[in-house]
């Protein structure tokens, strides 16, 4: 099967279109999201992203992905960042926490 340029370019601006949204800037290395270079930029954009959420002071982010505030350890257990067990919005815990009442009413 072959794809006609045409798609190509719709594909490719789609693409960048969601770099732009969710990340607040389109950048070279985006042309090439399959590459390290591409995923080191993304993942620092979400830290400073993360950064800025949680910061005491007030400041608009660039764009609104953020990494999610999870480590997981070389054993695969998950854990939340040091000191920031909880989102400092809303307080709910980043982890979860078990409840009494059924997972059709909270799912």
């Amino acid at each position: 099967m072959t794809i006609s340029p045409a798609v190509d370019l719709q594909v490719y601006g789609y693409r960048m279109s969601l770099w732009a949204e969710h990340l607040g800037t389109v950048e070279e290395c985006f042309r090439q999201p399959e590459s390290e270079e591409c995923v080191q930029r993304v993942n620092q954009v979400a830290d400073d992203n993360w950064a800025t959420y949680v910061s005491p002071q007030m400041e608009d982010m660039k764009g609104h992905l953020m990494r999610y505030p999870v480590k997981v350890e070389q054993d695969g257990r998950v854990g939340p960042l040091p000191g920031q067990e909880s989102f400092p919005d809303v307080g709910g815990k980043v982890l979860g926490t078990h409840s009494s009442l059924p997972n059709a009413l909270t799912t």
